[in-house]
C-alpha cells in the first residue's frame, strides 16, 4: 500500500462546518479537525470583523428537542458535531455570563444549596467556593428540590436532588441523602447539561427554568434524556454551573484564564495609559490678538462651561436655518442610534428578554429598542441582579431643542449615543452602570 504523503494526511484532517449568527445568515467554514471551540470563535471573530472580548461563544443547538448549551472553549468542534443529528446547528452568540462564576461566585452559589458530602462535616466557606470544586480531592456538594420528569412519562414530581463528583442523583425518601435512598439520575463523566427551551410547550414543565442532561452519544432518542425544571433562573444557574466545576475542574479556570494571560503578554504597561493627545489637552484663551495658555483651573471652568453653552446654541441656530436639509441635527440626534451595535430595533418585550437571557444574565447586561406603546420613545432594556427591567427614554423639548431623558428630564441628551454613553460611566438613577451591550453580528 503507497504510504500517503504530509498534503494527503492534511487533506484528510480538513472539516466542513456550518455556523449560524442570531440574525438568521450562516456560512460554511473549513477547519481542522482538532481545532477546539475557542479557536474556532476566534477566526469568526477575525472574519466576522467583530470586536474580541473574550465573550463569544459556540452554541449546540437542538430545535426540535428544544435545548441548547454552550462549548467548553477547550471542546474539540468537530467532535461535537459528529455526535449532532442532522436538525441540529452551531450558533455563533455572545456570552458575557460564561465565567462570570469565577469573578463572584457567592451570587452563584447561594449558601443554603451548596453542603459538604455526607461523610464530611461543617459547611463550605464562601472564601473557599470556588477552590473546593476546584480541587478535586474535596467534595462539595449542590442540593435542593427539582421538578423532575418521570421516564417515559408526560408527569413531573418534586424530588430531592443531589449533585456529587460521582454524578446526579434524586432521593426516594423525602430528604434522605442515605446510598439506599439515593437513586442515579445520569453521571458526568458521559454527559453534557442543556437549557431547556420552550419547555413548558414542548414537555409541559412546571416552569420556565428548564435543565436537561443529554449522554454525548445520543442524537435525538427523546427517551434517553433526563429533564428537570428549577423554581427560579438563579438556582437553574447554579445548577448547571455546578455541573460544569464537578466535570471540568481546573480546566474550566484554565480556560478563563488564557486570554488574561495571553493580554498580560502583550501589554508592557500595568495601568492603562492615556494617549498623548489626551495628555496634551489644555485650556486656551482665543479672545485676544495672539492665544494664551489659561493656568487658574476656576478660569478654565469657566471657559469650559461657556464654551458649551455657545455650542448649544449654535446647535439650536443649526436646527431653525437648516430645518429643509435631511442632515440636520435633530435629524441626525433621532437616527443615528440606528448605527449602532446596542440598538436593536422595533423588537418586542419578550424578544428582548429572550436576548439578553441568551447573551448571559449579568449585571449592566443592556439594549436599546423602540418603545411599542410609544412611537416616539425608546426603551432601555437592563440586567441587573439576575432580573430583567426596562426603562422608558422619552424625547423633550428645550428651547426648541430636540433631547432625550430617561429620568424626567433631569438629565438630557443630544442623542441616544451620549445618553449610552453617559450611563456607562454613571449609574445616575439606574440600578447598575451599562457595562455589555448585546449584539447580533451577520457572519
Amino acid at each position: 500500500m503507497p504510504s500517503c504523503s504530509p498534503d494527503c494526511c492534511l487533506l484528510r484532517a480538513v472539516e466542513v462546518v456550518k455556523v449560524f449568527s442570531e440574525d438568521g445568515t450562516s456560512k460554511v467554514v473549513e477547519i481542522l479537525a482538532d481545532m477546539t471551540a475557542r479557536d474556532f470563535c476566534q477566526l469568526l471573530v477575525y472574519q466576522s470583523h467583530c470586536v474580541d472580548d473574550n465573550s463569544w461563544t459556540l452554541v449546540e443547538h437542538h430545535p426540535h428537542l428544544g435545548l441548547e448549551r454552550c462549548l467548553e472553549d477547550h471542546e474539540m468542534v468537530v467532535q461535537v458535531q459528529s455526535m449532532m443529528s442532522s436538525e441540529s446547528k452551531f450558533l455563533f452568540r455572545k456570552n458575557y455570563a460564561k465565567y462570570e462564576f469565577f469573578k463572584n461566585p457567592v451570587n452563584f452559589f447561594p449558601e443554603q444549596m451548596v453542603a459538604w458530602c455526607q461523610q464530611s462535616n461543617g459547611s463550605i466557606p464562601q472564601s473557599q467556593l470556588l477552590q473546593n470544586f476546584l480541587n478535586a480531592n474535596s467534595c462539595p456538594e449542590i442540593q435542593g428540590f427539582l421538578y423532575v420528569k418521570e421516564v417515559g412519562k408526560k408527569s413531573w414530581k418534586k424530588l430531592f436532588v443531589c449533585l456529587r463528583r460521582s454524578g446526579l442523583y434524586c432521593s426516594t425518601k423525602g430528604m434522605s441523602k442515605e446510598p439506599r435512598h439515593l437513586q442515579g439520575i445520569s453521571d458526568l463523566d458521559d454527559s453534557n447539561i442543556y437549557s431547556l427551551i420552550s419547555c413548558k410547550k414542548l414537555y409541559n414543565a412546571p416552569t420556565d427554568f428548564g435543565i436537561c442532561v443529554k449522554p454525548k452519544k445520543v442524537r435525538n432518542e427523546v427517551k434517553e434524556l433526563r429533564f428537570l425544571c428549577a423554581e427560579d433562573e438563579q438556582s437553574r444557574t447554579c445548577w448547571m454551573t455546578a455541573f460544569r466545576l464537578l466535570k471540568y475542574g481546573m480546566l474550566l479556570y484554565q480556560n478563563y484564564r488564557i486570554p488574561q494571560q495571553k493580554k498580560n503578554l502583550h501589554t508592557n504597561f500595568s495601568t492603562p495609559v492615556r494617549s498623548v493627545s489626551e495628555n496634551s489637552l489644555v485650556a486656551m484663551d482665543f479672545s485676544g490678538q495672539t492665544g494664551r495658555v489659561i493656568e487658574n483651573p476656576v478660569e478654565a471652568q469657566s471657559a469650559a462651561m461657556e464654551e458649551g453653552h455657545a455650542w448649544r446654541k449654535r446647535s439650536s441656530r443649526m436646527n431653525v436655518l437648516g430645518s429643509q436639509s435631511p442632515l440636520h441635527p435633530s435629524t441626525l440626534s433621532t437616527a443615528i442610534h440606528r448605527t449602532q451595535h446596542w440598538f436593536h430595533g422595533r423588537i418586542s418585550r419578550e424578544e428582548s428578554h429572550t436576548i439578553i437571557k441568551q447573551q448571559g444574565l449579568v449585571d449592566g447586561l443592556f439594549l436599546l429598542r423602540d418603545s411599542q406603546s410609544n412611537p416616539k420613545a425608546f426603551v432601555l432594556t437592563l440586567c441587573h441582579h439576575q432580573k430583567i427591567k426596562h426603562f422608558q427614554i422619552l424625547p423633550c423639548d428645550d428651547d426648541g431643542q430636540l433631547f432625550f431623558s430617561l429620568d424626567d428630564g433631569n438629565t438630557k441628551f443630544m442623542d441616544l449615543i451620549q445618553l449610552v454613553e453617559f450611563y456607562q460611566l454613571n449609574k445616575g438613577v439606574l440600578p447598575c452602570k451599562l457595562k455589555h451591550h448585546c449584539i447580533r453580528v451577520a457572519l
